[in-house]
């Protein structure tokens, strides 16, 4: 009966545990950011005036973005499938904004680009979007959508199942899947979304500058496939 046992209760403690990145992948990854400059990111911001360094910089190894102007800090690369970790904080003794990740980035540039959206706003990291017409399926309970936003254009996204951000002020991590059509999210090791159905085409990676002082110290990627 021991013998019975013991190899079932261990496949539901393999189960529990969240999903790492292989080992064979890891050697692959790719630090989008270096904790140095911005070399390898480009921008787009609403007033055409104001210049990259006017909202992002690097202060003792951490990508700080001020928040505004509204716009978005992006990868020169383009990426299609991949296993994202991205590790930020709210300026600490700060009001907390909103900000997010950015996937697929694709179409002509504007203030909310064409792109699937990791959530950062403050208590709704999590949540998933895909904005301009980006097809999107999931659990229909926790399903938002909009037609013909000014912003957004035609949107749909999920709610996270439950929230798993640290207060503001300390770090969180974004473990972000996003292979083929399918898409994964954790946050501080929980998976708190999943969603399939998206479109499957290359596309920078973005960070948000819309309200408020965000911080990055990590940024890395591993591709799939």
């Amino acid at each position: 009966m021991r013998s019975l046992v013991w190899p079932v209760i261990l496949t539901l403690i393999l189960a529990a545990l969240p999903e790492q990145v292989p080992a064979a992948d890891a050697a692959r990854s790719v630090p989008l950011f270096n904790g140095k400059d911005l070399s390898g990111w480009s921008h787009y911001l609403v007033e055409p005036g104001v210049g990259m360094g006017d909202v992002w910089s690097v202060e003792d190894g951490i990508l700080v973005c001020k928040g505004k102007p509204l716009g978005y800090l992006h990868t020169t690369a383009e990426y299609t499938s991949f296993a994202l970790v991205v590790e930020w904080r709210w300026a600490p003794g700060t009001e907390p904004g909103n900000s997010g990740v950015l996937l697929r980035i694709n179409g002509e540039p504007r203030a909310v680009p064409r792109c699937y959206e990791a959530q950062l706003k403050s208590g709704d990291a999590g949540d998933v979007y895909g904005f301009w017409g980006m097809s999107l399926s999931g659990d229909e309970s926790r399903k938002r959508e909009a037609k013909g936003h000014e912003m957004l254009g035609d949107m749909v996204g999920f709610a996270k199942t439950e929230g798993n951000e640290n207060p503001p002020g300390e770090w969180n991590r974004y473990e972000i899947r996003l292979d083929g059509p399918d898409l994964v999210v954790q946050v501080n090791g929980k998976k708190v979304n999943e969603a399939t159905g998206a479109d499957v085409l290359p596309g920078p990676i973005g960070l948000q500058s819309e309200g408020g002082e965000i911080h990055f110290r990590k940024v890395e990627l591993v591709p799939i496939g």
